[in-house]
């Protein structure tokens, strides 16, 4: 079950407990004293175990990681840094256990059609979609970018994905490195920071001719806009999680739902789905 689950390491080995509770309190931008007071130790105490000179009880790491915000797999990591057993499980979504929760993402998916919804994992790999995601991966020129683990970022942003039919590219990309970028604050994940650089690099060519049509999007929303054959489709995502996960896989799933921004999309996709039906 925690077979996937990777330590921090040091060139050393394993990364100490101490350390990694004086680099997570270091990124929260906490000092010995703030932390301390909110986890209702000692200063004294916590000071002695950054510093190596104590050992921390499981129940102090647990209550160390609530306090830093820290999510269930860097949690688990620093059990196992302070020899203890993880406590949150890793199962895969396709696992018996996980049935409920499988049908209950099923359940959202199939429930947003007519409009594209999709289930991505910490990583933005793309897990489950409706049948509405399909007609947009159709578009992607570069049919590598399909196989294996699909990673939507990727797909999103790459020359050879769905970057040419996205009329608002710069304000799109600087918007999903941004999600990118906050989600890296929260968990420091050094595979989420080498996804970032690679995004970052694909260009960003000059457009010519008029954007499309500003739409109810304005001001409360990025909207994600296609150029499908003259065609001008307007999006706005919403995210959706598990509220009270205790499983790693389910706490890194995500729900990205996409809605009509106008009246004339949400025509769009109605035909669209009546053809598909047909």
């Amino acid at each position: 079950m925690f077979a996937g689950m990777a330590t921090h390491q040091t060139s050393a080995g394993p990364a100490r407990v101490g350390d990694l509770i004086k680099e997570w309190r270091g990124r929260r931008r906490l000092s010995q004293l703030d932390l301390a007071l909110e986890a209702g130790v000692s200063q004294r105490h916590l000071s002695f175990v950054e510093s190596g000179r104590s050992s921390p009880s499981r129940d102090m790491v647990e209550t160390l990681s609530e306090h830093l915000g820290l999510p269930l797999r860097e949690r688990n990591i620093l059990l196992l840094s302070a020899g203890f057993a993880p406590a949150f499980g890793e199962r895969k979504l396709s696992d018996p256990s996980m049935a409920a929760a499988r049908s209950a993402v099923e359940r959202v998916l199939k429930a947003h059609e007519p409009n594209p919804a999709l289930a991505v994992d910490r990583y933005w790999r793309l897990m489950m979609a409706n049948a509405m995601v399909g007609p947009l991966l159709g578009l992607v020129e570069d049919k590598s970018l399909l196989e294996g683990e699909v990673n939507v970022l990727r797909v999103s942003l790459h020359p050879g994905g769905l970057a040419p039919f996205i009329v608002n590219l710069a304000h799109w990309k600087a918007h999903l490195l941004s999600r990118l970028g906050q989600q890296i604050d929260v968990t420091a994940d050094p595979k989420l920071m080498e996804l970032e650089r690679e995004l970052a690099a694909y260009p960003v060519p000059t457009k010519k001719g008029g954007m499309a049509a500003r739409d109810e999007a304005d001001g409360i929303a990025i909207p994600f806009e296609l150029n499908v054959g003259g065609q001008f489709l307007s999006f706005i995502s919403t995210t959706t999680i598990f509220g009270t996960p205790v499983d790693v896989t389910l706490s890194e799933l995500a729900v990205e739902a996409f809605f009509p921004a106008n009246p004339e999309t949400a025509a769009t996709m109605q035909a669209m789905a009546k053809g598909r039906a047909n």
